[in-house]
C-alpha cells in the first residue's frame, strides 16, 4: 500500500512541517553538489553511528572528537542517502506531519520531532551498539509523527494505491489499519534483521519502531491543549483536544 493523502482538514498553514522538508532538500541538494569521496566523508561526520556514540576506542582509530558522536544525534535526521529515500519520508511527513503540526502546534511539534526523532535512533543503537555503520535519515522522527496521528487521528481517511496485477486501485482506509498493518510489517522486518542479519540489511527497522512507540506514548506531553480520550458507540477509543481550554 502507497499511501497517497489523508482526508484530515487542518486549521493552520503547517509551516514547521514545510519548513522541515525544504531543510531536508536543501540539506540533499548539497549532498549532490559533493564528490564520491566527500560525500562519504560527510556521512561519516554528520551520520549518527552507534560505535562511536558508545566507544571512544572508535573516535580515537577515526580521529572524530567526541563531541561530533552527540552532535549527530540531532544532525542525522537531516541527511538521505538517496533520492527514493528522501521522497519517501517527506511525502511522509506531509501527509501525517500537519494534522500533527495543527493540535501541538509549531513549537511544540518541533520539539516533538527533534526529540522523538533522538529517541528513535538511540533505540537502534542500543540494538546496534557496536555498528560503524552512519545512520542517516528522518525516518524515525516521521515514524514518531505517523505514531502520534495514529493515536489523535485513529479514524481519518487515508487514501492509499494498491497494485492489483499492475492494475492500479485506490482506496480510503481508516488511519488506525494503515498505520497498524505499517508497524506490524516493521516489527516482522526487525526481527527477521536479527534473526538472518544482511538478508533485510540498510534499514533501521528499529528506529522506525522506536519512534512510532515514543510518538504513541508520548505525544500527550507535547499537546498544546488538554487531549482526553473518548469511546465511540462501537466501543473503539480515540482522541479529542478540548478547544475551550488554552
Amino acid at each position: 500500500m502507497i499511501p497517497l493523502q489523508d482526508l484530515n482538514p487542518r486549521r493552520r498553514p503547517a509551516l514547521v512541517t514545510w519548513g522541515l522538508i525544504i531543510v531536508n532538500v536543501c540539506v540533499f541538494l548539497f549532498e549532490l553538489s559533493l564528490s564520491g569521496e566527500a560525500r562519504q566523508s560527510f556521512f561519516r561526520n554528520w551520520g549518527f553511528t552507534p560505535g562511536l556514540f558508545f566507544d571512544d576506542y572508535f573516535s580515537v582509530l577515526t580521529g572524530q572528537n567526541p563531541w561530533q558522536s552527540y552532535l549527530s544525534l540531532f544532525t542525522h535526521l537531516f541527511i538521505h542517502g538517496g533520492w527514493l529515500h528522501l521522497i519517501g519520508n517527506m511525502w511522509t511527513l506531509w501527509i501525517f506531519g500537519d494534522n500533527v503540526e495543527d493540535r501541538l502546534g509549531p513549537f511544540r511539534f518541533l520539539l516533538f520531532y527533534l526529540t522523538t526523532g533522538i529517541l528513535a535512533t538511540l533505540t537502534h543503537a542500543l540494538i546496534y551498539s557496536d555498528s560503524v555503520v552512519p545512520l542517516v535519515g528522518a525516518s524515525g522522527a516521521i515514524s514518531a509523527v505517523m505514531g502520534a496521528y495514529f493515536m489523535m487521528y485513529p479514524f481519518a481517511r487515508i487514501l492509499v494505491l494498491i497494485p492489483v496485477f499492475f492494475i492500479p486501485l485506490f482506496v480510503e482506509i481508516p488511519a488506525f489499519l494503515y498505520l497498524g498493518l505499517w508497524f506490524l510489517m516493521q516489527f516482522y522486518s526487525g526481527l527477521f534483521s536479527l534473526a538472518l542479519p544482511g538478508s533485510v540489511g540498510g534499514i533501521a527497522w528499529f528506529a522506525h519502531l522506536g519512534g512510532f512507540l515514543t510518538g504513541a506514548l508520548t505525544y500527550k506531553l507535547f499537546c498544546k491543549r488538554p487531549c482526553r480520550f473518548y469511546r465511540d458507540e462501537e466501543g473503539v477509543f480515540g482522541a479529542f483536544f478540548d478547544l475551550d481550554k488554552p
